[in-house]
């Protein structure tokens, strides 16, 4: 009997789950922010900082951080726009880099070249007259007036509005962090609350040391091709190494998010071919950092795991699952390695066999 009354309740619970799952994705996110900033308000305790005043630091810090993504964003959106309105025009400057090729071609002895020049050119224009049909009216939207915005945070569903909810609730978690933690426990029978701290200790451990590792990564890249950038002369340099931090909160991604709107700036440069070629060394040498040091090193290093451990679980997580597959592949792994170390090697199955 129960038996059946738990499978009930779970049941029940796994239907109603499945009926707020925004709300509890928004709670969660909301928590995660309260954990993580949970170490500093500690600190600011300890220096006589009360708690109230430093949730508020916190918070002033989080849309500091919010606002400047939406300049920097703003900018390079706005940038791009115009980029994609006169490119058609300037792909006939790249008219001369391909004659000289096509005259060291010709000296080769490469047949067939008469009207290459042309093709190309043409080529060329469609597919940018085509990027900017599709792409200008994503960007012209995103740099609409205050009235999409208000109508944002007015809909419930809106991201503005979602945003606010989270960072609400990320507020009062903040404010009373222990008493949230004990209530939360409390909900377990009194006989599993030992074991469910256990567990949520190894989870902490885990998603922290993960969380911590990624931005440190993130700070490293954005500031890696801000600099880069700003070193050749691409415009709108910040904005682009922050779009390339911010994306890199999955391993790898940022510098190709980052690469496609600097080479299209690049593009409108005097020397644009030389431009370009610096642009992806940047980039292939901001990701081929991260990928062989820095990620490996430092999520080795906060998640206790190896770095070819590190690489096949990113690997493997965004062949099943894609992007949110990379976003949980390393620290579902380092949880599982906590969960093996503390109960699968201290089993009787493994030290004394099955």
């Amino acid at each position: 009997m129960r038996l059946i009354v738990f499978l009930t309740v779970a049941y029940l619970m796994y239907v109603l789950s499945g009926q707020i799952h925004s709300v509890l994705v928004d709670f969660a996110v909301a928590f995660l922010i309260a954990y993580l900033a949970n170490p500093l308000l500690n600190w600011l305790e300890r220096g006589r900082v009360k708690r109230g005043l430093g949730v508020f630091f916190v918070v002033l810090v989080f849309l500091a951080l919010l606002g400047l993504a939406g300049v920097l964003l703003a900018t390079v959106s706005a940038q791009l726009v115009t980029l994609l309105q006169k490119l058609p025009e300037q792909i006939g400057t790249l008219g001369d880099t391909v004659d000289r090729i096509i005259r060291l071609l010709t000296k080769l002895g490469v047949p067939g070249l008469d009207n290459t020049r042309a093709q190309l050119i043409e080529a060329a224009q469609n597919y940018v007259q085509n990027l900017g049909d599709n792409l200008m009216p994503i960007l012209q939207r995103g740099l609409s007036s205050t009235g999409s915005l208000l109508s944002g945070l007015l809909s419930i569903g809106g991201v503005v509005g979602q945003i606010l909810l989270i960072l609400l609730l990320s507020v009062y978690l903040m404010l009373d962090y222990n008493r949230v933690n004990a209530s939360l426990v409390g909900l377990f029978p009194r006989p599993w609350q030992p074991r469910v701290l256990e567990l949520s200790h190894l989870i902490g451990t885990a998603v922290g040391g993960y969380a911590r590792g990624q931005l440190v990564i993130a700070t490293f890249i954005g500031v890696f091709v801000w600099l880069g950038l700003l070193g050749i002369g691409i415009p709108s340099a910040a904005a682009i190494g922050f779009l390339a931090g911010a994306f890199n909160i999955v391993p790898y991604l940022g510098p190709i998010i980052g690469a496609l709107p600097a080479i299209l700036l690049a593009l409108t440069l005097p020397g644009a071919l030389l431009k370009i070629a610096a642009v992806v060394g940047i980039f292939v040498l901001a990701n081929q950092i991260e990928g062989n040091f820095l990620s490996p090193y430092i999520l080795s290093k906060t998640t206790d795991l190896h770095p070819v451990t590190v690489l096949l679980a990113i690997l493997v997580g965004v062949s099943l699952l894609g992007f949110v597959g990379a976003l949980l592949a390393v620290p579902t792994v380092a949880l599982g390695k906590l969960l093996m170390h503390r109960y699968y090697y201290t089993s009787r199955i493994y030290t004394e066999g099955p």
